[in-house]
């Protein structure tokens, strides 16, 4: 008996010692596989807010600094495709079809309008402006130029502006005087941003709507624009009166006023505010629902490269073309506001 038991004792040792052998295997195997994190090729569409040219020379060192970032996440990704939108919907389609993995500066509204099949991943911080507290066009006007503070926002005002055209003058006088009428807001000719453009489209809608009982799409003499500059430029030379555009825009332009669009007087001389919307959530970054390497684990990688990114100087002056100074975590609750004027505009319809 006691041979017997000793026999036992040892094979049952022995069984526990292999089991543990085969466990220890298939862990370092299990962690081995987990480990092995490498991406073929991830695709990122930038909204082409700006000058697709600008935005396409701006963005072309991300995909070097997006690769050596992953990589401390553990990632290995092959190749990181870039390109710009031809609009703001081509990109929240490309997200919703999951052609694309990321969508790169999208607005509030591009976002609510395809929130089906994409997720926000990120949102921009950008400075904040002087004039931020202020929904009055008058106040705008009376505290020109605009600068830039040292606080960092996440939400921005959309401003409906004239330029120097005599309607766009006669406009401006009656904002300051509160005159203004539907009758000359629809006289004036309007440069118009993709209609998914949350500054540029859906939020001076609402503000014509609220202020004037009529939506952006009952103005009579509207041609589409296909980027801010191109808008600007418009203005500058006079083929439009009215353009609504970030608030910040003209600090971006100022320059390119006199230069490149050729105008006399400075931007703030010869552009005034006539309507204010209220505070928009700013650009994010959001990811397609149907991509398949956006796993959460690459999510979380990915957002904390990005994040780390924006902190180096060659990150920051990629990240400058969208005046984003940094990026803070996201989800669809940031984007309420956007999502409920956007199904608004989808019920009038």
């Amino acid at each position: 008996m006691k041979k017997t038991s000793k026999k036992v004792i040892g094979l049952t040792a022995a069984a526990l010692i292999a089991v543990s052998v085969l466990a220890a295997c298939g862990n370092n195997a299990s962690s081995s596989k987990s480990e092995s994190k490498t991406i073929s090729n991830l695709k990122i569409s930038f909204i082409p807010s700006k000058n697709p040219d600008d935005i396409t020379t701006a963005t072309k060192p991300i995909a070097n600094i997006l690769k050596s970032e992953l990589k401390k996440q553990g990632y290995t990704v092959k190749n990181i495709e870039t390109s710009v939108g031809t609009n703001y919907q081509a990109v929240g389609e490309g997200l919703d079809a999951g052609s694309v993995d990321v969508g790169y500066g999208m607005s509030a509204t591009t976002y609510a309008m395809y929130q089906d099949g994409s997720t926000p991943l990120l949102m921009a911080t950008r400075k904040g402006l002087s004039n931020d507290a202020s929904a009055s066009a008058k106040y705008w006007n009376e505290h020109k130029p605009t600068t830039k503070t040292d606080k960092e926002v996440t939400s921005y005002r959309s401003l409906i502006i004239t330029g120097n055209s005599e309607m766009g003058k006669k406009l401006a006088k009656e904002a300051n005087d509160g005159t203004l009428t539907w009758k000359d807001l629809n006289a004036a000719k309007w440069g118009l941003e993709s209609t998914s453009s949350a500054a540029g489209y859906m939020y001076p809608s609402q503000w014509l709507t609220e202020n004037f009982k009529h939506s952006i799409r009952d103005l009579k003499n509207t041609v589409t624009v296909d980027s801010y500059d191109s808008a600007t430029a418009q203005l500058a030379s006079g083929q439009i009166d009215v353009m609504p555009e970030y608030a910040d825009a003209r600090l971006d332009e100022a320059v390119k006023w006199n230069t490149t669009f050729g105008a006399k007087g400075s931007i703030w001389d010869d552009t005034n505010v006539i309507g204010v919307t209220p505070a928009i959530a700013n650009d994010g970054i959001m990811v397609s629902e149907k991509s398949k390497i956006m796993t959460p684990a690459f999510k979380k990688a990915l957002s904390t490269a990005i994040k780390d990114m924006a902190k180096t100087d060659e990150g920051k002056k990629v990240i400058a073309i969208y005046s984003h100074d940094g990026y803070v975590d996201s989800s669809k609750d940031d984007y309420k506001t956007a999502i409920k004027i956007v199904n608004s505009m989808s019920k009038a319809n």
